[in-house]
C-alpha cells in the first residue's frame, strides 16, 4: 500500500530547525473544538498569517493586509504550506536568512466552526465558517481566486460575512497598537525578547452573575393520530434532531441531552450563541439541528457532530429565567417571556426562536407534510409545563419513525459490508422483544460507527426472535439505539421496509419502547363550543369535570352577561383542575378564543394592553374551554372606562371568625350605608365574604369612588376597631373583618354574580336577597347543582343594578358628617 503523503513535508524542508525556534512539523491530535490561529508576521513585509485547523495540521493562508471586519472590504490571502499545530503556539523572531526571518507575534486565537463539508470547501474555493476568537469573530468567508496564466500561487479572498460583528471600519481590527493574546507584548518587545506579561482579557462572556439553573427532566410529547384542533393550541414543525436544555448562568453555558448528559462539547459549534441573551440566568428547551441539512435532517445532524459543522439550537420553551421559575406558567405566557428574551438575536444566526402557528392543526399537519417534514407538534396554550410525558403536548408524524435497540445483526456475503442488517428490538412489559430488521439507509461511514460501537455476546437479548434469523444471527449487547423509518408494522410487530437514519445517543436504550398513536379524547360541544377533554376532573372533591363548568356558564350565562358583560375582566384559570397549576390572566396573549373581546386600555405605567371582556354566554363558554374557572370584573364598562357604575365593600374576615359574624358585618355595612342614602345588595362569595355593593349613575371618576369607599370603610373601623379594620395587613385583621374598599379603583377587579370558584366542592358566588342572607350558613353553600333553581326566580342583583343611585353632594356631605361624628 503506498504510504499516504506528509503534509507537512514542505514546511520541514523550507526550515533549519537548528536556527529556528520554530516547532519540527509533526501532524498532531486536535481535541474536540478546532482551534484558529493569526500570527501578525513582519517578515520581508508586513502580514497576518491566518491559519485553520483541519486534520491534524494549520491549513495557512498569509493576508497582506489583515483580516478586515468590512463586508465591503475583501482581503487578498494567499495560500501557504500547511503547519505543524505546535505552531499555533510560537510566538517569537524567526533569524533573518531563515524562511519566513522577522518578528511573529500571537496575535488572535480561539475555535472555528465550518458551515459546510471542508474538503468539499476547499475543493470547490469557498469556505465558510464562524470564528469564536479574542479579535475575530462572527462569519468569514474564504474564496479561492482564479488563477491566471503562469500563477503558481494559490491566491483566496477572506471576506467578513455582514452579521453583528461586522464594522464600517476598514482596518478596525488591526490598527492601533496591538499586543499578543499569549504574553500581552508589542512586536517591538517580542523581538527584544522582553519578558512576558499578563495578556489582555478577552472579551468576556457576559458577566452572569446568577447560579445556572440545574437540569431537570424535560416534558415530553405523546404520540397521537391526529393534530388537535381549535385556537387552544399552537403548532409547530417537529425537530429532527437532538433535544437539548441549555442552562445559562455563573460559569458558562452549559447544554444538556433529554437524560441528562452534558453535552457542552459536542455541541461546542453553538459556543457563544447565547451570549447576546439579556440575562443573568435562564434554563432554555430546544432543539439542536444541523445547520446545513441535504436529505434526512437527522443523518444531516449526525454529521455536522461528526464533522464539527455549523449547528442550530431551535428555542421554544422556557422554563426559568433570573431565579424566576417560569413552569407554573402556561404555555402561551412561557412563549411572551422566551420571544422577548430572544428579540435581540439575528434571525439566521445560531440561536433561533421557533415558529409557532395557533389553531388549524389539521390544516398545518398537512401543510407540514407535503413540505417534507417529520410531523408536528401540537401544544395546549394553557398548559404549565411537566417534567414528563403529558397529553397537553402531542406529536404528530407525517412517517413511521422509532427508535429501536440494537439487539445484533445478519451477516453479509458481500465484500467489504460488515452486515446485511441489523436485528431491532423495544422494552415492553419488562422484556426486549423483537422488532425486525433494517438493512437499508447505511452509509460507509455509518457502518464503521455501528461496527465500532458494537460489542458482541453470545446469547440474544431477546427470545422472540424468529428462528430462521436467529439461526444466522450475531448478537450484541443491547445498549445502542438506532432511529429508523418504516412503513408499517406487520401483523407480527415487526417493521416493514424500514431504514437506517442514524445511531441516537442522547436516549438510553433501557428507555426505549414501542409508541403507539394514542386515541382522541373525548370531546364535547356546548353552545356550539368545542370543549375538548371534557371529562377531565377539574373539581376532583366534587367529581365536576370540565365539561361540566362549560355547562354551569351556559346555564347561568344570560344573567353573567346582564351582570358582568361588556366590562374588562381577569380570568383565573386552572387548566388541568383546581389542584394543579392555576393563574390570572387578564391580559390577552394571543391565544385567546375569538368570542371573547379585546380592548386596549392604558395602564397605569402608560403602556397599552390589551384586556379581555365578555359580551355573551358564548364568551364565557370559550373561556371555561381555555381552563377558565373564575371571571374577576372591573366597576366600569368598556364604554366609559373612565366613570365606574359599581361600588363593592368585601367583606374579608380573619381566619378565626364564625359566619355569624361576617352575615352580622353586612347588615351593619347595609344599614351605614342606607343613613346615608344609599341602597345596597348582597352577593356571597362561594368562599367566606360577602360583598355588599351598589350600583351607580355614572357621574362621577374613579378618585371621587375610591375617596368615598375608602373613607366609609375607616370610619366604621374607628368606631368600631374591635370588629372591623380598613387596612389590608394581616397583622391587623387578627380577630377582625377587613372591609376591603380597595376594589373601588382603576383596574381593581371583584368576583362576578353566578361565577364557579376554584375551591373544593366547587362553590358559585350568587346575589341573594337580605332575607336570604339571614338565613344562610354560609358564604359557599352554592354549587352548580343549585342553580337550576336559583335561575327560576329573580335575580336580586339584577334588581339591585336597576336601582341606580349617585354619589350627590348630599350623600358626599352626609359621608363627612358622619365622619366628623
Amino acid at each position: 500500500m503506498a504510504k499516504a503523503p506528509d503534509p507537512l513535508s514542505d514546511y520541514n524542508r523550507m526550515r533549519d530547525f537548528s536556527r529556528t525556534d520554530e516547532p519540527r512539523g509533526q501532524v498532531g491530535r486536535g481535541g474536540v473544538r478546532r482551534r484558529f490561529v493569526v500570527q501578525k508576521h513582519a517578515a520581508t513585509r508586513l502580514h497576518y498569517d491566518f491559519r485553520l485547523e483541519w486534520n491534524g495540521v494549520l491549513l495557512s493562508w498569509a493576508v497582506t493586509k489583515g483580516p478586515s471586519p468590512d463586508p465591503g472590504e475583501k482581503r487578498l490571502a494567499v495560500r501557504t504550506e500547511d503547519h505543524p499545530l505546535d505552531y499555533g503556539d510560537f510566538e517569537g523572531t524567526i533569524p533573518k536568512g531563515q524562511y519566513g526571518g522577522g518578528t511573529v507575534m500571537l496575535w488572535d486565537t480561539g475555535t472555528w466552526v465550518p458551515q459546510d463539508d471542508i474538503d468539499k470547501g476547499l475543493g470547490d474555493g469557498k469556505l465558510k465558517f464562524t470564528l469564536q476568537g479574542q479579535r475575530m469573530k462572527g462569519g468569514w468567508a474564504l474564496v479561492r481566486m482564479r488563477a491566471k496564466p503562469g500563477e503558481k500561487r494559490e491566491n483566496w479572498l477572506l471576506i467578513k460575512e455582514r452579521d453583528d460583528y461586522a464594522a464600517g471600519d476598514a482596518d478596525g481590527l488591526t490598527k492601533g497598537k496591538a499586543v499578543s493574546v499569549k504574553t500581552g507584548r508589542t512586536m517591538t518587545q517580542i523581538g527584544e525578547n522582553a519578558p512576558a506579561k499578563a495578556p489582555p482579557d478577552p472579551d468576556p462572556a457576559p458577566d452572569r452573575s446568577r447560579k445556572r439553573p440545574a437540569f431537570i427532566t424535560p416534558q415530553l410529547a405523546t404520540l397521537v393520530s391526529e393534530a388537535p384542533e381549535g385556537d387552544d393550541w399552537l403548532h409547530e414543525t417537529k425537530f429532527d434532531g437532538y433535544r437539548c436544555l441549555a442552562a445559562l448562568g455563573k460559569g458558562g453555558t452549559r447544554l444538556y441531552t433529554r437524560s441528562g448528559k452534558d453535552w457542552t462539547d459536542r455541541f461546542h459549534a453553538l459556543d457563544g450563541a447565547f451570549d447576546p441573551l439579556p440575562c443573568d440566568s435562564a434554563l432554555i428547551d430546544g432543539e439542536v439541528m444541523a445547520a446545513r441539512i441535504q436529505g434526512s435532517a437527522f443523518s444531516a445532524l449526525q454529521k455536522a457532530l461528526k464533522d464539527g459543522t455549523a449547528l442550530v439550537f431551535f428555542a421554544f420553551d422556557l422554563l426559568h429565567v433570573d431565579g424566576e421559575d417560569l413552569r407554573k406558567l402556561p404555555q402561551d405566557a412561557r412563549r411572551a417571556r422566551l420571544s422577548e428574551l430572544l428579540s435581540g438575536v439575528p434571525a439566521q444566526g445560531p440561536l433561533r426562536l421557533t415558529d409557532q402557528i395557533v389553531g388549524n392543526g389539521p390544516d398545518v399537519f398537512a401543510r407540514a407534510c407535503k413540505a417534507g417534514a417529520e410531523g408536528i407538534v401540537s401544544k395546549r396554550i394553557d398548559a404549565p409545563y411537566r417534567g414528563t410525558r403529558t397529553k397537553a403536548w402531542r406529536k404528530i408524524k407525517c412517517t413511521r419513525r422509532q427508535e429501536f435497540v440494537i439487539i445484533g445483526y445478519s451477516p453479509s456475503d458481500k465484500r467489504g459490508r460488515p452486515f446485511a442488517s441489523l436485528l431491532l428490538g423495544s422494552h415492553e412489559d419488562g422484556a426486549l422483544r423483537y422488532r425486525g430488521r433494517v438493512g437499508t439507509g447505511f452509509s460507509d461511514t455509518a457502518m464503521d460507527d455501528i461496527v465500532r460501537a458494537m460489542t458482541g455476546r453470545k446469547t440474544p437479548p431477546a427470545q422472540d426472535v424468529p428462528t430462521a434469523i436467529a439461526k444466522q444471527a450475531r448478537w450484541v449487547r443491547p445498549d445502542l439505539v438506532a432511529e429508523v423509518e418504516f412503513s408499517e408494522f406487520t401483523a407480527d410487530g415487526a417493521v416493514r421496509h424500514g431504514s437506517f437514519l442514524g445511531l441516537r445517543e442522547d436516549k438510553p436504550a433501557a428507555e426505549i419502547t414501542l409508541e403507539t398513536p394514542v386515541k382522541p379524547e373525548r370531546e364535547t360541544t356546548v353552545a356550539g363550543i368545542r370543549i375538548s377533554n371534557a371529562g377531565r376532573k377539574v373539581f376532583p372533591d366534587a367529581g365536576c369535570t370540565k365539561g361540566d363548568v362549560a355547562q354551569h356558564y351556559e346555564r347561568v350565562g344570560d344573567r353573567m352577561i346582564a351582570l358582568a358583560g361588556h366590562r374588562p375582566l381577569s380570568l383565573f384559570r386552572c387548566p388541568s383542575g383546581i389542584d394543579d397549576a392555576c393563574f390570572f390572566q387578564k391580559h390577552d396573549n394571543g391565544g385567546m378564543p375569538s368570542e371573547l373581546g379585546r380592548i386596549t386600555i392604558e395602564e397605569s405605567d402608560g403602556e397599552p394592553a390589551d384586556y379581555l371582556y365578555a359580551t355573551r354566554p358564548e364568551s364565557l363558554i370559550a373561556a371555561a374551554q381555555m381552563g377558565g374557572i373564575e371571571f374577576h370584573i372591573w366597576g366600569a364598562r368598556t364604554d366609559r372606562l373612565d366613570r365606574p357604575d359599581r361600588m363593592v365593600f368585601d367583606l374579608d374576615p380573619d381566619e378565626g371568625l364564625e359566619w355569624s359574624d361576617v352575615r352580622d358585618a353586612a347588615f351593619e355595612v347595609r344599614d351605614a350605608l342606607a343613613d346615608l342614602g344609599l341602597q345596597s345588595g348582597a352577593i356571597v362569595t362561594g368562599g367566606k365574604g360577602v360583598h355588599v355593593w351598589l350600583a351607580l349613575r355614572r357621574t362621577r371618576s374613579w378618585d371621587t369612588i375610591k375617596l368615598f369607599s375608602k373613607t366609609f370603610a375607616h370610619v366604621m373601623a374607628t368606631r368600631n376597631p374591635d370588629r372591623y379594620t380598613a387596612t389590608m395587613s394581616k397583622s391587623k385583621r387578627k380577630g377582625r373583618i377587613f372591609i376591603d374598599w380597595l376594589r373601588n379603583e382603576r383596574g381593581a377587579t371583584a368576583i362576578a354574580p353566578y361565577a364557579l370558584r376554584a375551591r373544593p366542592g366547587a362553590p358559585v358566588a350568587v346575589p341573594v336577597t337580605w332575607d336570604q342572607l339571614g338565613e344562610l350558613k354560609g358564604a359557599n353553600v352554592f354549587s352548580m347543582s343549585d342553580m337550576t333553581a336559583r335561575l327560576k326566580a329573580d335575580c336580586p342583583a339584577i334588581e339591585t343594578q336597576s336601582n341606580l343611585q349617585t354619589l350627590s353632594n348630599e350623600v358626599i356631605d352626609a359621608l363627612q358628617r358622619w365622619s366628623d361624628g
